[in-house]
């Protein structure tokens, strides 16, 4: 398999999930202001929305959008423990985090990193964060992980969407429960793995 990424964005949290679920996969750098890839190729030609992560499979097949990815690789290796068996409700229970986490998360992210983005309207998409982020720290208040008793699929989607207030240059000092938790994360030998391939540390 081949994992197309961008540096920080979404498709960290696949390829998280690809390092712990040891399956061979290699991955190649997209620049989404050029939408060429690494070697060249336009990355249009790949994924007609141009935007990552997207997973080439063996047969040549292209599965898009990061939950649907995290589900896929967690599904090829059970035994990693990336996500409940198909199925189960503890499978659905874990899929509602996924699109919790695409829908009230990392959508309101975007603002912050469109160009010509105002002040006013940083301000105003990091207000909006704020509701999403203090339920979520509630559900960690005295848990290591968001999804059951061990590292999901999950936690690699919601640490990745939490880097990004990092980057934006905002401060989660109104979660501490949160900045916990990213130092938690972070520090899983997996996760340092992901963000080096990255060039993130």
């Amino acid at each position: 398999m081949k994992l197309y990424f961008s540096p920080g964005a979404c498709s960290l949290a696949p390829h998280i999930a690809l390092i712990i679920a040891g399956v061979p996969f290699s991955a190649e750098r997209v620049s989404l202001k050029t939408k060429l890839t690494a070697s060249g190729s336009d990355f249009r030609d790949i994924n007609d929305k141009g935007s990552v992560p997207a997973l080439q499979l063996d047969n040549g097949k292209v599965l898009t959008e990061a939950a649907v990815l995290l589900q896929y690789i967690a599904d090829q290796a059970p035994a990693a423990g990336l996500a409940p068996a198909a199925g189960t409700v503890e499978r659905y229970e874990l899929m509602v985090w996924l699109n919790y986490i695409a829908t009230e998360l990392h959508k309101r992210f975007t603002p912050l990193f469109t160009p010509g983005c105002t002040e006013e309207g940083r301000s105003a998409a990091w207000a909006a964060l704020a509701r999403p982020l203090g339920y979520i720290a509630g559900k960690l208040d005295g848990r290591d992980f968001l999804a059951g008793a061990s590292f999901s699929i999950a936690d690699a989607y919601l640490f990745t969407a939490l880097n990004w207030a990092m980057f934006a240059k905002f401060s989660l000092d109104d979660w501490p429960v949160l900045q916990a938790y990213q130092a938690r994360v972070g520090a899983i030998p997996a996760v340092q793995e992901a963000m080096r391939a990255e060039g993130l540390a």
